[in-house]
């Protein structure tokens, strides 16, 4: 259950944050309740799963899928630079991510 709390918060941070960047492009009411709707949401999750799992494992997991998840967005949604470098950076994320779940 706890997994899936850090992974519902982490989809929720990066709704968030491709809010946010609509906002800041466009302030409508819909890109205003997904920034800080996907924001909100998301700590609420996180909050949650900390019931369940280490703060330290949560917190570490839950900023590594969102970061990732984040960049990924801005890179294919919204045109920011797909450069070998950024996507090694956001793979090498993703397996300490990785690495944190299988040891905890």
């Amino acid at each position: 259950m706890g997994w899936l709390l850090v992974f519902l918060a982490a989809a929720s941070e990066i709704a968030g944050a491709a809010g946010l960047k609509l906002y800041s492009q466009k302030k409508t009411f819909r890109n205003g309740v997904l920034y800080i709707g996907g924001f909100g949401a998301s700590l609420v999750f996180l909050y949650v799963s900390f019931q369940f799992l280490q703060l330290s494992i949560a917190y570490a997991v839950w900023v590594g899928i969102g970061t990732a998840g984040a960049v990924f967005i801005n890179m294919f949604l919204f045109g920011e630079s797909k450069n070998l470098g950024r996507i090694i950076s956001v793979l090498v994320i993703i397996i300490g991510v990785v690495g944190l779940k299988v040891i905890s």
